[in-house]
């Protein structure tokens, strides 16, 4: 067979392009070497319909043990006893716990996407906002942090069936406490989104939601740092409140609707290749080193926060405790989009992203979102935050200035010589 030479050019070129810039996309990082040889082995080829001892295709002895691998280290992490690793993405995990809980046209509660929440919380292009009576709350304008009061309010007068925590541009840590207690009083399950920070709950380093939330979902490929995917958490199982039955009519434990939610519901086979990849990065996860890069992950955001301030940056709530930030760039008169477009000419990949409020649509945005995970992965300390600082600064302040930009991106690309990206592959 012949190779094609097409593809492989490609992806050559986007090995050059990760390798030579700085990556601040939040939502993105670089797995390990080892992460990447799982996703493309063997396992690829094998059908496994269903879980563990319950499949509906032979030969499956393999994937059954390289699963239930995953499972375990996942439980391990998070001290849980509940996982499922099968869900394809963070998008279709949180679509099983939808499944499993809730009925078209019953209320759910989120954060506005607008205010940094996520699509499958609620927003009407969404299935979860078209399936869904959708409710949401917000962030407080005078400081950008979580108008718990506004939360609390809104589930005692709409009474929803979900509330839904967690956010894809927010950049404080949750009181998951609050929330269950209001959950409590007005009969709701709670489920939180740790897509983002889930690296760094993992290490403790920020509040537990599995004390408090019922079912926890996030991706794999963020601070986890393991290949694309998503994963359904449980700290204990339990019977289901709302005497909710499965596709035969029998009442079930919440597990039970949850496996069932993923797959028959929402997915038919798993993808076992990537599967065995997040069993890597969770063996990953349980080490020392895993520990230390959190660390360091909170270390370069509080670096990087600071010397935005310093620049008379916006950062939304004033600061961060996770890997992210959300800056406001009224303030130096150049919109979301067009500060993007700069940056990516400088070889600084960033995303544009609505501030809480925005006065521009969600194709322009006032804001860009920056995280320091991917960057923290290539080894960089606090002292580099300054270049990055600096150098997002100089582009910005002269997003019409070609020869400012390339200058900068000669600096980039002599800057990231320092941090070599997979030098296995040549």
């Amino acid at each position: 067979m012949q190779r094609d030479t097409q593809v492989f050019n490609l992806i050559n070129q986007e090995l050059h392009r990760q390798r030579s810039g700085i990556e601040l996309i939040a939502s993105e990082n670089f797995t390990s070497l080892q992460v990447m040889q799982a996703m493309g082995t063997v396992l690829t080829n094998k059908y496994a319909e269903g879980y563990p001892g319950r499949r509906y295709y032979a030969g499956c002895e393999i994937v059954d043990q390289t699963e239930q691998l995953a499972i375990d280290r996942l439980k391990r992490i998070f001290d849980i006893e509940y996982a499922n690793v099968q869900p394809h993405s963070g998008a279709q995990a949180n679509a099983a716990v939808h499944l499993a809980v809730l009925n078209p046209g019953d209320k759910i509660l989120g954060l506005d996407l607008s205010m940094g929440g996520h699509l499958t919380h609620g927003s009407p292009v969404n299935y979860s906002g078209k399936l869904y009576e959708a409710h949401f709350y917000g962030v407080k304008k005078e400081t950008g942090l979580i108008d718990y009061e506004m939360l609390e309010e809104k589930a005692r007068t709409i009474k929803p069936k979900l509330i839904i925590c967690g956010a894809s541009a927010y950049s404080r840590d949750w009181d998951y406490a609050r929330i269950r207690k209001v959950a409590d009083e007005t009969g709701a399950l709670v489920m939180a989104d740790i897509a983002h920070p889930a690296g760094l709950i993992a290490k403790k380093l920020l509040n537990d939601p599995f004390d408090h939330c019922h079912i926890v979902t996030s991706t794999t490929h963020k601070t986890l740092r393991g290949p694309r995917g998503g994963i359904v958490m449980m700290r204990k199982d339990f019977e289901n409140p709302f005497g909710l039955k499965d596709n035969k009519g029998n009442t079930r434990t919440m597990s039970a609707l949850l496996d069932l939610a993923v797959f028959p519901g929402i997915q038919g086979g798993p993808l076992e290749h990537v599967i065995a990849a997040k069993a890597v990065a969770f063996g990953e996860i349980l080490s020392d080193e895993y520990t230390d890069y959190a660390k360091q992950i909170l270390k370069n955001a509080q670096a990087l926060a600071k010397a935005f301030v310093d620049k008379d940056y916006n950062i939304i709530s004033n600061g961060t405790d996770n890997h992210l930030m959300l800056i406001d760039l009224r303030n130096k008169n150049i919109s979301g989009k067009k500060a993007e477009q700069a940056l990516v000419k400088a070889e600084i990949t960033a995303n544009k992203n609505m501030v809480p409020f925005d006065d521009k649509s969600a194709f322009i945005t006032s804001g860009v979102r920056f995280g320091v995970a991917a960057v923290t992965t290539r080894g960089m300390k606090e002292n580099d935050m300054q270049f990055i600082a600096d150098s997002v600064d100089k582009i910005i302040m002269n997003a019409e200035d070609e020869n400012i930009i390339t200058s900068v991106k000669k600096s980039v690309n002599d800057f990231m010589l320092q941090f070599p990206l997979y030098p296995e592959l040549g």
